[in-house]
């Protein structure tokens, strides 16, 4: 009996063991185009969140539990973001660069600019002003510019 409810309890762990944007392992396998769609498409959904929210904020009668789901929505599509501009970009494909070595410039714009995404991302958790994400959209257009996939050599 107490063998089966071992066995009850690890898989009830294990389900409950969140996937993240990509392993944290030497796998080689990376895909930076898709990072960036998933992003954009995690922006449509914060709009379409915003605006949900505003507009049932503003009914006579509020339904909260939609209201409450659109919140939520809001901030699981934020919380992707940061997931996959911090354990991606960040750990995985921005590779260091020591002050005066070569690509330090470069190497300090994309941190800045991954760094203002994590920040917006906090604040579109915050607050419900469109203005965000339109910032939001302009930065991560600027990273891609910034970061060439092919110029990166990170070795595994």
């Amino acid at each position: 009996m107490k063998k089966m409810i071992s066995a009850a309890v690890c898989l009830l762990l294990a389900g409950s063991i969140h996937l993240y944007a990509h392993c944290q392992i030497p796998c080689g396998i990376y895909n930076d185009p898709l990072r960036t769609s998933m992003i954009y498409e995690d922006l449509n959904t914060i709009d379409k969140s915003v605006a949900a929210i505003r507009k049932l904020s503003g009914e006579k009668t509020i339904d909260y539990n939609q209201l409450v789901r659109w919140i939520n929505n809001k901030d699981l599509h934020a919380q992707k973001i940061q997931t996959v501009v911090s354990e991606y970009f960040m750990t995985q494909r921005i590779v260091p660069v020591k002050p005066g070595e070569k690509g330090y410039a470069e190497y300090v714009t994309q941190i800045t600019l991954l760094h203002s995404l994590l920040i917006d991302a906090m604040k579109a958790k915050q607050s419900v002003d469109p203005a965000i994400t339109v910032r939001m959209r302009a930065t991560l257009k600027a990273f891609e510019k910034a970061y060439p996939p092919a110029a990166i050599h990170h070795e595994h």
